[in-house]
């Protein structure tokens, strides 16, 4: 695979903060890769070093073959970006405001495919002010792709939104990546990441401490899966005491049981087998693996830090 952003040794340093330490990383063309970390772990300012918003005090930051530290004119011809929040002009048109940002660059996307590839064509008359939430953000999506970006870059593009909204910008991120297009994604929503990312790094105190697939951060964290049942037979716990016992833990709530294990499938064939032998009824059964959320937690701490 091509690659289209590769850093080495990035650094950046406010007096006796080490904001970004020696970090490295590559990502390919056509990948969604995700940036996650907690509050003020590192992740904006290197995202805002890549786009040539910060000059870094060391190392490497290469972009499609050009060098971003010397050349930062250059890259911002060839990257897009979308910001957590964006200030448009409320009584200014859909289509107006992808024409006064289309007219900021060389090259750009025509105003009506950008509308279509959003989802906003009936809206390309409409005012700002006027559209919700969710259209909003296709509206920033739509200014970050006006120049026909090499990479874009998404800063958390689904914060507020509805879990309609977000599934359609989730949506048109996938879209893209089917298009060729490279995206950098940060956000909070691990369920986002680990549902829109190729491979995620997970930067805390200025390092990356982990980076793979979130299916392999998954099953390399050792973590437990969770089995839940119900039952109303008082024999539960005696007849299930081996099942209990061969997990990792075991909780009982009223008439619902809780079994987390490493080996959540032995011990779910386990349970039923021995349900059935006993003629016992068990209800309500699900089984949740552990998540990107979960590993993410384990990782950084579950203490929100500012």
């Amino acid at each position: 695979m091509e690659t289209v952003l590769e850093i080495k040794g990035l650094t950046k340093k406010y007096g006796d903060l080490v904001a970004v330490n020696n970090i490295s990383f590559a990502i390919e063309k056509g990948e969604i890769f995700g940036l996650l970390g907690p509050n003020g772990a590192g992740k904006t300012t290197t995202v805002e070093m890549i786009e040539g918003l910060r000059k870094p005090d060391s190392g490497t930051i290469n972009i499609c073959g050009i060098d971003a530290c010397k050349e930062p004119g250059k890259i911002k011809e060839i990257i897009g970006a979308q910001l957590q929040s964006t200030t448009i002009y409320d009584h200014i048109k859909v289509n107006e405001v992808i024409g006064l940002f289309g007219s900021y660059y060389n090259s750009t996307v025509p105003t009506t495919e950008l509308l279509e590839l959003v989802s906003l064509t009936d809206k390309q008359n409409a005012y700002y002010r006027t559209l919700s939430g969710g259209q909003k953000q296709r509206v920033a999506m739509a200014l970050a792709l006006v120049n026909d970006p090499a990479i874009l870059f998404l800063d958390e593009p689904t914060t507020g939104l509805d879990p309609q909204a977000r599934r359609n910008v989730w949506g048109i991120i996938t879209g893209l990546r089917d298009k060729g297009k490279t995206v950098i994604l940060t956000t909070h929503y691990m369920e986002e990441a680990e549902y829109l990312c190729k491979r995620v790094g997970i930067i805390d105190k200025g390092n990356i401490i982990a980076l793979d697939k979130p299916s392999a951060l998954i099953t390399n964290a050792g973590l437990d899966s969770t089995i839940e049942f119900s039952s109303d037979d008082i024999r539960v716990e005696e007849v299930f005491k081996d099942v209990f016992n061969s997990g990792t833990s075991f909780q009982r709530d009223d008439n619902r049981f809780t079994i987390s294990s490493k080996d959540s499938s032995k011990v779910l064939k386990k349970l039923t087998q021995i349900a059935d032998g006993n003629n016992i009824n068990i209800e309500n059964i699900s089984v949740r693996k552990a998540t990107l959320e979960d590993v993410f937690l384990k990782l950084t701490g579950k203490k929100l830090r500012e």
